[in-house]
């Protein structure tokens, strides 16, 4: 990292604006983004986020700025020992954001004032001497100083050495703590297999009962791997495995994810969920009588929800204020249960609620299939065995009633 991306960055976190931090230090907005970007990179974790076309800071922005503090007030005391903490703010601000010093060149100049020689630093270093030599030449180049007087026993530190000294330890002890709180971070993140999942309609739905199950028997196995657990839509799960923040995904949809390893979990077919003390016997009688709420079309149950309502109920006022999406489907088995909604759901998702909802069957079969998709790594592969596994004993369990079953029985 630069001195200058750190410089950039905290004023980033500080006013929330890539915009504003390049017109304040007359940078392109693209300089500091990418100042963002390395510091994101380097420390292993997301700072920022756009919302809305908005810059928002993330939680653990607050405690990378706090730990940029001691790192902005040495580029103060840099700007003085170079002479230009009596130029205008302004003018600082712009020549601070543009330092163009690493912090492993800083590092350097550390070993070689601990070690009283450049040859021995340069040995320690794994470096050559003459390219350890050209970068403090340009460091005090920089400086305006010298910063070694070079005598027959080694280098020993000037005057505008030692301060310099100072001024970089200090920017190097503030930088290995941020960045030994990112070391941990990657540590766990490798160790770490994170498993992601659609959301379970409550902790008595399969999903929840199939991760509960993989979590005890794996940690049963004492294996090497902890296992971290999210619930996101179809979409974001798809995105999630691309990008590499997830290394399994239960799913409904395997659409985009053909580059991945993917199996079957289980098939089940498309039910309507409505209030217990709702009479209607069809599905054209119950969404012309009762509001709906479903799935968001960007999961897979959604999208084939919505396509099967609107090819379905072609007389009905479909309009988009007449269904609300949800994604959270505690929500929707709320509303269908004490609000008097409808909504659609799997069967093996309906089944656990069968105390709450009417499941009343389709006019005709629409089948549903869910899948888990993963990545190379043979813990996630080892993981979806498990997963596999767990839903084909609670899919074998008993099949909660529908309307038509309960009729044939009778």
């Amino acid at each position: 990292m630069h001195l200058g991306a750190l410089f950039i960055s905290h004023h980033v976190l500080t006013s929330g604006s890539v915009r504003e931090t390049a017109r304040r230090f007359q940078l392109s907005p693209s300089t500091v983004s990418t100042a963002i970007r390395h510091l994101e990179t380097e420390l292993a974790m997301k700072l920022t986020e756009r919302a809305s076309g908005e810059l928002v800071t993330l939680l653990a922005s607050g405690r990378v700025l706090e730990g940029l503090e001691p790192i902005t007030a040495a580029i103060g005391e840099l700007g003085q020992f170079a002479d230009h903490d009596a130029a205008a703010a302004d003018a600082y601000e712009a020549w601070a954001s543009r330092i163009p010093l690493k912090i492993v060149t800083m590092e350097r100049f550390l070993e070689v004032a601990d070690q009283g020689s450049i040859n021995r630093a340069a040995r320690r270093l794994r470096l050559g001497q003459p390219q350890l030599s050209l970068q403090l030449a340009n460091l005090e180049k920089f400086l305006g100083g010298r910063l070694f007087e070079r005598q027959a026993q080694g280098s020993v530190l000037t005057e505008e050495g030692r301060r310099a000294y100072q001024i970089f330890t200090a920017i190097s002890q503030a930088w290995n703590d941020l960045k030994s709180s990112a070391d941990e971070r990657y540590r766990r993140t490798a160790r770490s297999l994170r498993i992601g999942s659609i959301i379970p309609t409550g902790s008595e739905s399969w999903v929840a009962r199939c991760l509960g199950s993989l979590v005890s028997e794996w940690n049963a196995r004492r294996s090497n791997n902890a296992i971290s657990l999210v619930s996101m839509t179809a979409d974001d799960l798809r995105e999630a495995l691309k990008s590499g923040r997830i290394d399994v995904a239960i799913l409904d949809s395997v659409f985009g994810l053909e580059s991945f390893r993917h199996r079957e979990l289980l098939q089940t077919d498309m039910v309507v969920i409505a209030p217990p003390d709702s009479t209607e016997t069809n599905v054209a009688d119950l969404v012309a009588g009762h509001a709906i709420c479903m799935p968001s079309p960007r999961t897979g149950l959604g999208h084939a929800a919505m396509a099967f309502s609107y090819e379905r109920a072609p007389n009905r006022r479909f309009r988009s204020q007449d269904i609300t999406a949800a994604d959270s489907l505690p929500v929707i088995v709320d509303l269908v249960a004490n609000h008097g909604y409808v909504s659609f759901l799997g069967r093996v998702s309906a089944m656990p609620i069968a105390d709450k909802v009417r499941i009343v069957d389709l006019d005709e079969h629409l089948p549903m299939s869910y899948h888990v998709a993963f990545n190379h790594r043979k813990a996630a592969a080892d993981a979806c065995a498990m997963i596999i596994a767990a839903a084909a004993r609670l899919t074998s369990e008993p099949v909660a009633l529908t309307d038509r079953v309960r009729e044939s029985a009778a």
